[in-house]
């Protein structure tokens, strides 16, 4: 009789669930408890068995795992645990174990449950890397069927909310987040190696700023006192490069109370670099080699499949500026826009709308065209610069041409990774910028408690230096290392709406 992770209707998944509650109580009953065990001693896991076999051939050794199948055949049985390395192939003869353990575990035992086993290591005939087992024990019963592992666990609505039985029976899940594991090592990596200082910055803040991300509100009761979980880590990062560190980033997890798909999850994890005395051009440099280092530690290449497309992720990536790119997949040239209704005229003739309507500006303009006909054709790296004032409240403006800031995102597969700027450190353009993107808010949301940041005007009062900054999206760095299609794919657990 063979076992192994089947296919069941809702009825059967009940009827089993409760023949194991029975089960567990007969064990309690015959005085074994099936979760009392609180070690257990291993000298070896699967991986190093059956990667190494002539160094464990014949030698003792102990290991555990779920049980993952099982072919009963009289006085001897064949099985599989899956442990941290994967899976591997048990035999257990009732003459080896005892008659009263194989008559445990012929009828006691359930595809699931945790077992540890000892016993020495060989070759079945078929060449099977195997462990002849003197021993076997129960170590934690598991009360609930496995979903069909043959065909692997494919509803995503279960895979997201049950992670657990994801990684169970799905091996290739536990395999991304064992990149990401590498991922985040290897920016940490690079980053340390280029004197980057990682810290740690609040998580709560005690205001809402100005900017379009919406915040989530909480209460902190013993100050009474409204809270907001932080859209950024920038406003404190800058403060430190004030505070006289040259270089630091943060590794941090941001919340926004936004919509949500392939892209987007409400929490989701950032870096956010500062460098004294680099400008944006220094962080495009940075961006390029920070990207090939990580996808050669994490990938062993810098040329990567993402859904079917080759990216290639060394050398120098291409570069245009805003009005480069508009001009050159709209057909639109800023230069000739002499008015605000001249680039109104430009949008309504390409059929774009923008948001801000009559009182769109050129700046406005641009960003609406390039966002409808320059994005999706960015599949390449390529960095973005040069963008309007009007949505860049925290850039540099270029000297020679100051409707412009010295920004850059970078685009990869029609979508933005990252986002730099040339830091803003004159504190009057910045107050006045905050001031009216803290109006702007209040425009639109009227029940907004946004304010201006004066602690970081303060801050820039006593003089940040000439900066880069840097921040970009580790989940989509992930999706692109992975090949996922979706943000859900490499978040252990996405958010998901709650079931009645």
């Amino acid at each position: 009789m063979e076992e192994k992770t089947v296919e069941l209707t809702e009825e059967e998944l009940v009827e089993q669930a409760r023949i194991r509650r029975e089960k567990l109580q007969k064990l309690i009953a015959d005085g074994f408890n099936p979760f009392a065990k609180t070690s257990y001693r291993l000298t070896a896991r699967s991986g190093e068995v059956k990667g190494n076999f002539d160094a464990f051939d014949g030698k003792e050794v102990s290991l555990a795992g779920r049980l993952m199948s099982r072919r009963i055949m009289g006085k001897a049985s064949f099985s599989h645990i899956q442990d941290d390395n994967g899976l591997i192939q048990l035999y257990v003869r009732r003459d080896d174990v005892g008659e009263d353990v194989y008559a445990s575990f012929k009828k006691d035992y359930d595809i699931g449950d945790i077992i540890g086993v000892t016993g020495y290591v060989f070759k079945t005939q078929t060449g099977e890397i195997s462990i002849h087992c003197n021993r076997v024990e129960m170590l934690t019963k598991c009360l609930h069927p496995l979903p069909e592992k043959q065909h692997g666990l494919k509803d995503t609505d279960i895979r997201y909310r049950r992670r657990e039985l994801d990684l169970i029976v799905n091996p290739e899940v536990k395999k991304t987040f064992v990149k990401r594991s590498a991922v985040l090592a290897a920016i940490r990596g690079y980053l340390d190696g280029a004197g980057f200082l990682e810290v740690d910055t609040p998580v709560l803040n005690t205001l809402e700023i100005g900017a379009a991300a919406r915040p989530f509100k909480t209460k902190h009761n013993a100050l009474d006192i409204d809270m907001y979980l932080r859209i950024e880590t920038e406003l404190y990062l800058k403060r430190l490069i004030v505070g006289g560190f040259e270089r630091v980033y943060e590794v941090g997890r941001i919340f926004r109370n936004e919509g949500m798909d392939a892209f987007h999850n409400p929490e989701f994890t950032t870096v956010e670099m500062y460098a004294a005395y680099l400008n944006y051009f220094d962080m495009m440099d940075i961006v390029e080699k920070m990207y090939a280092h990580v996808a050669e530690k994490v990938c062993g290449t810098t040329d990567i499949n993402y859904q079917g497309t080759e990216i290639r992720l060394g050398g120098k990536w291409a570069r245009l500026t805003m009005k480069e790119a508009v001009k050159k997949y709209a057909g639109a040239d800023y230069d000739d826009w002499k008015t605000d209704a001249d680039a109104r005229a430009c949008a309504e003739k390409l059929g774009v709308k923008v948001e801000e309507g009559a009182s769109a500006t050129k700046g406005h303009v641009l960003i609406a065209l390039f966002d409808a006909f320059a994005e999706d054709k960015l599949i390449q790296p390529t960095f973005i610069y040069d963008y309007p004032v009007e949505n860049s409240p925290l850039a540099k403006r270029k000297e020679d041409d100051p409707a412009f800031t010295q920004r850059f995102e970078y685009f990869i597969c029609a979508h933005e990774f990252g986002n730099a700027f040339s830091e803003l450190n004159d504190p009057i353009d910045q107050k006045q910028r905050f001031v009216r993107q803290v109006e702007q808010k209040r425009a639109q949301e009227p029940n907004s408690n946004a304010q201006v940041d004066e602690d970081f005007v303060t801050a820039l009062e006593y003089g940040l230096p000439p900066t880069g900054g840097l921040g970009f999206g580790v989940d989509r760095l992930v999706m692109l290392l992975t090949d996922s299609p979706t943000i859900r794919d490499v978040l252990l657990f996405p958010t998901m709406k709650p079931k009645k």
